[in-house]
């Protein structure tokens, strides 16, 4: 597995006002940027924020090691292909950073991704809503099971330890939906994207686009200890009790 930890700056990008599914309306505000936002920020609690994230992944990554070496086995006799899938991701402040998973797809998922699309007028409208395709073929078998459990996203504590993620946060976002978060963009991108969030334990896929933004900003204004430590919570029941919570 190949990943670059050097941060990339990403410019913030000039918005499309007749892009599909605003996040907002507009709110007559000045939009601060980003940055001041992180310096605005209590840096006692970005410190207790901080080490929670540095004890709680090294504990994950150290006492979970045979359910990762398990996962790894399961994925690499699956499907030919690495274990691992790195994608680019935009991370606090605009910096874009390798977010890795466990591989759910099969290895030439991203090649053939246009392929489907173009053959497929409605799975082209499906992954346009969402970016992201309900019942999509690319994925192995193992792959669901990973995905469905969010098993697939436990390498995230790699990131975490790396500081790039946190382990509560906005959902870590490609750089092609930035725009759909219209003038909230620096509000969300002020925090560390999260490996688990508002958004992951209240149905995932299952929501709108627009209402996982309005997620994602309700966090990054008022992230507290006490709602870090209830998404938790409620984000072990979903690893226990999967059911239809919208992870595909």
């Amino acid at each position: 597995m190949a990943t670059s930890t050097v941060y990339t700056p990403l410019v913030r990008p000039a918005l499309n006002p007749t892009a599909a599914f605003p996040a907002s309306e507009p709110s007559g505000r000045a939009v601060v940027p980003a940055h001041a936002l992180i310096e605005a920020q209590s840096k006692r609690s970005r410190v207790i924020k901080r080490t929670g994230d540095l004890l709680l992944s090294l504990a994950v990554l150290g006492l979970g090691s045979p359910l990762f070496l398990l996962l790894a086995i399961l994925v690499k006799f699956s499907s030919p292909g690495p274990v691992f899938y790195v994608q680019r991701r935009v991370g606090r402040s605009y910096r874009e950073f390798g977010c890795i998973k466990f591989r759910t797809m099969r290895p030439d998922a991203d090649r053939i991704l246009h392929a489907l699309l173009e053959q497929s007028p409605g799975l082209s409208a499906e992954f346009k809503k969402d970016f992201k395709l309900k019942a999509d073929p690319r994925i192995t078998p193992i792959g669901r099971f990973l995905r469905r459990s969010s098993l697939d996203e436990l390498p995230q504590f790699l990131n975490v330890l790396r500081g790039q993620m946190s382990v509560v946060g906005p959902r870590p976002i490609v750089r092609a939906e930035l725009e759909r978060y219209g003038d909230q963009m620096d509000t969300v991108l002020a925090v560390r994207p999260g490996l688990s969030g508002l958004w992951q334990v209240s149905g995932r896929n299952n929501l709108s686009y627009p209402s996982r933004v309005r997620l994602d900003v309700s966090y990054a204004r008022r992230q507290t200890f006490w709602l870090d430590l209830t998404i938790i919570i409620r984000t072990i029941g979903v690893i226990l009790l999967p059911m239809d919570r919208g992870a595909y």
